[in-house]
């Protein structure tokens, strides 16, 4: 049953991530061009990310940081953070940002739903407990991102434990749930 099940997951991952990154393409073009005519490019910015199995993969995003930024360092929490560019505090806010990764989805690194996939030097820092995350495909969204994002860490055991909760609680009808928060989270934000 869980190979059926993870068949049917991947299939579906699949087939929303490429209907998801056509009608969002028209998006992408206008916010690639935002990027180029206040900052330059690259558009896309890549980096290192630890995905299942411990694995290292590269996620994608549009690029919100000015380039002399684009390192690896903990993520701003604030839209404030002088790294932010003037279009990227609005891709940051819609998480138009994140559109990107609609091809991490299709190229099978992230599911729509699971853990947020961490950096290399933060996870190297993790305790052994919080590696326990990395036994499932990291998510674009999860119960960190629709609960406490803004209030903690994902570096934190806090941001961990609920992962782990996201992880022990899978199911179609709470990835069902969790997306559906995060869809309203955007609208309000």
């Amino acid at each position: 049953v869980n190979v059926v099940s993870a068949r049917l997951r991947r299939v579906v991952d699949i087939f929303f991530a490429s209907l998801m990154l056509v009608v969002a393409a028209p998006i992408l073009v206008v916010a690639s061009a935002a990027i180029l005519v206040e900052d330059g490019g690259p558009i896309i910015f890549r980096q290192r990310r630890v995905g299942r199995f411990g694995r290292l993969f590269t996620i994608y995003k549009l690029r919100t940081m000015r380039k002399q930024s684009c390192i690896d360092q903990l993520s701003p929490t604030s839209s404030r953070d002088a790294r932010i560019t003037r279009v990227g505090q609005l891709l940051r806010k819609t998480s138009i940002d994140e559109l990107p990764q609609l091809l991490n989805i299709i190229r099978g690194n992230m599911t729509f739903v699971g853990p947020r996939p961490e950096m290399p030097f933060v996870a190297r820092n993790y305790e052994a407990w919080q590696h326990l995350r990395h036994l499932v495909t990291p998510g674009v969204t999860g119960l960190w991102q629709t609960t406490c994002r803004k209030t903690v860490p994902m570096h934190l055991p806090e941001a961990t434990l609920l992962d782990l909760e996201d992880i022990r609680s899978a199911s179609y009808l709470t990835d069902v749930f969790v997306l559906a928060k995060t869809v309203r989270g955007v609208i309000c934000a």
